[in-house]
């Protein structure tokens, strides 16, 4: 792991998150493990690439539930403005006390542009899909 500012515990409840997508059929994706059900619908959306962001709780620090839906609001206006299509998501920690965050799967996003939109959102870390359908964590801070 490169060098990071985020606390290791952080890190490591990121890497134990579920991130479910609500498309048809819902799935969840895990850090390193590969998704047959994201790839087909990479397969059917005709992308290669795609990540997984949200625009809450930025740098870890709790909100207000308005205000995380302000922000989220925020990101989802850019993402279409940006003529992406993004299905509705949560991340959420199977075990601890942190509340899911409200997310969005970008389809056929860079990784370039994934990682500028989650600083911009002020986010520890988001979550990139390639064309293997392995999801990564990759640290912005």
């Amino acid at each position: 792991m490169s060098a990071t500012t985020i606390p290791s515990t952080t890190v490591e409840a990121y890497r134990q998150t579920e991130y479910r997508v609500y498309g048809e059929p819902a799935f969840t994706l895990r850090i390193g493990q590969p998704s047959p059900q994201f790839l087909a619908l990479q397969h059917a959306h005709q992308v290669q690439c795609s990540a997984f962001v949200t625009a809450c709780n930025p740098y870890s620090q709790p909100l207000q539930s308005g205000e995380n839906q302000q922000h989220q609001q925020a990101l989802v206006q850019q993402l279409r403005a940006a003529g992406y299509t993004a299905l509705t998501g949560i991340g959420q920690h199977p075990s601890n006390d942190w509340p899911g965050e409200e997310s969005c799967l970008v389809l056929g996003i860079d990784l370039d542009t994934a990682k500028a939109i989650g600083i911009q959102h002020r986010q520890n870390a988001i979550v990139w899909c390639g064309q293997e359908g392995i999801p990564e964590l990759v640290l912005l801070r």
